[in-house]
């Protein structure tokens, strides 16, 4: 998925070949692994609220990656209709098709009305959180995304490609709003889509369009710091800083981007991370099938032994 990243030259035009950067598929893998770990494994003392970090943590990243690739490719490529073909039929097949399966689950033990039906299609039930069901409630990221890549191309439409530049004021926009209303976290896409925009401002930043300052910040800073804050801001109990964890997500992926020589690539560079990365979609949309009906019947141990993950 993020094979195609372009960064622009000296000369401000992107270059004409793709370049690689294996960092992203790493990150994408481990992001994917956080967040299966956060919903399917025990990871510790409810008290200690390790499971709400850890999802904090893999979807974080997950959506600063998401932001990077996609303004990346309209930086490169701004051909609105291009873009959303793309981007509709790698996401909408696989999510109507689990979509069906899920909401037919659902219908078995609980009515589904109509009105749930077209939030979830639509891809806006996170607007109205309680449409969600069990089997559902992971799509609230899957709207989010979908919602971004239907403004972010609308912003491109109006304003080409200058209408980028804008993330930076939307991301500044939204934290505000978060500590107006003193939220760290939720499902509710203008709460939550800084990560996304964070991203994006990323790309800009990579691409050279934010100047050179950041870029060097990013070739200076020191990766395990910056990886410090910004588990602190995946945790629940540290209020202020949770603020920032959209800074930081970008940030840390940035360092890892722009330093190519770092204790991190060993392990972002793995193959078995990248594999997962290349599947990460999939598994993130089945994972709540493996602990539906049977699977989640008898005991701990028995579950246990159905399957080797379960949900705490």
């Amino acid at each position: 998925m993020f094979h195609s990243l372009f960064a622009r030259s000296e000369s401000g035009s992107p270059p004409p070949a793709a370049t690689h950067l294996p960092a992203l598929d790493g990150w994408r893998g481990l992001s994917i692994l956080m967040v299966l770990a956060a919903h399917m494994l025990p990871l510790g003392p409810k008290a200690w609220r390790m499971n709400e970090s850890f999802g904090l943590v893999g979807m974080a990243i997950f959506f600063t990656l998401s932001g990077f690739l996609i303004v990346s490719t309209l930086l490169h490529r701004p051909n609105v209709p291009q873009f959303l073909i793309r981007r509709c039929c790698r996401i909408v097949p696989l999510a109507w098709v689990l979509l069906s399966i899920a909401l037919l689950l659902a219908s078995t033990s609980a009515v589904v009305s109509p009105q749930v039906y077209l939030s979830h299609f639509l891809f806006v039930v996170n607007l109205t959180p309680t449409d969600l069901t069990t089997l559902t409630a992971h799509y609230w990221s899957l709207c989010m995304e979908m919602q971004f890549y239907g403004a972010i191309a609308l912003v491109v439409l109006l304003f080409r490609q200058r209408g980028l530049m804008l993330l930076p004021l939307f991301l500044l926009l939204t934290t505000a709003f978060c500590l107006r209303n003193q939220v760290h976290t939720s499902v509710l896409t203008y709460y939550r889509i800084g990560e996304i925009l964070s991203g994006g401002c990323l790309a800009l930043v990579y691409g050279k369009r934010l100047g050179e300052k950041p870029l060097q910040f990013l070739a200076w800073v020191n990766p395990w710091f910056l990886l410090s804050l910004f588990l602190l801001s995946c945790y629940p109990a540290f209020d202020a800083i949770n603020y920032l964890r959209p800074y930081l997500a970008a940030a840390l992926v940035g360092s890892t981007i722009v330093q190519t020589n770092t204790q991190f690539h060993p392990l972002l560079c793995d193959r078995r991370v990248a594999y997962i990365a290349t599947i990460s979609y999939a598994l993130y949309l089945i994972h709540p099938l493996s602990m539906y009906g049977w699977m989640e019947s008898g005991g701990t141990l028995v579950k246990y032994a159905k399957r080797p993950l379960r949900s705490p």
